[in-house]
């Protein structure tokens, strides 16, 4: 049984694609390729339980395990060593990317306080569009009661949407509530 938001784009969003665009090949259309969900956590190295508190929380949201990043570079002002955890992130796809956005488009961002919608330049140029979560208490899997600190993420869209326009109109026909200019 496919996914809710997946069965919407398919009877709806794509066919609203097809009008406004004039494709005229169905491959064409554009469609979601994955979600990135990223935490930088920058006393990762020093703080295990901190660590491991994100990789936790991470899994709860996501629905899968999530892969804890390392450092690329030294950077002694920032009293880094190549190879120290960073942070953590997690690649979506298929049905667990369907169920997640339709989680954060019902129920996570209606909850983010003083929400006036979503900032519409955070497409990349190329139809990819990235967002910021400040706290990841506005997931209901998230108990706030156990939280000990905030913890921001990032979340990217990978569309195969060729421009920023088309991506703007696949992600508001699948229920983005982008802020209007």
């Amino acid at each position: 049984m496919p996914a809710r938001l997946q069965e919407k784009y398919t009877t709806e969003t794509s066919a609203a694609l097809v009008s406004r665009f004039g494709y005229t090949n169905p491959t064409s259309v554009p469609r979601l390729g994955k979600i990135v969900i990223s935490m930088g956590i920058g006393d990762a190295h020093t703080n295990k339980a901190r660590l491991e508190m994100a990789v936790k929380q991470l899994t709860q949201i996501a629905g899968q395990k999530p892969v804890v990043t390392k450092a690329r570079m030294s950077i002694s002002n920032f009293k880094l060593r190549e190879g120290y955890p960073v942070g953590v992130k997690v690649t979506l796809r298929g049905k667990r990317m369907w169920e997640f956005l339709d989680r954060l488009i019902s129920l996570a961002i209606p909850r983010v306080k003083d929400f006036r919608g979503l900032n519409p330049s955070g497409f990349d140029g190329r139809g990819n569009y990235n967002m910021g979560l400040v706290e990841q208490s506005v997931f209901p899997e998230i108990d706030p009661a156990s939280l000990t600190t905030n913890q921001g993420m990032n979340i990217a869209m990978q569309t195969t949407a060729r421009t920023d326009e088309e991506a703007r109109e696949l992600l508001s026909g699948l229920g983005m509530p982008f802020r209007k200019n």
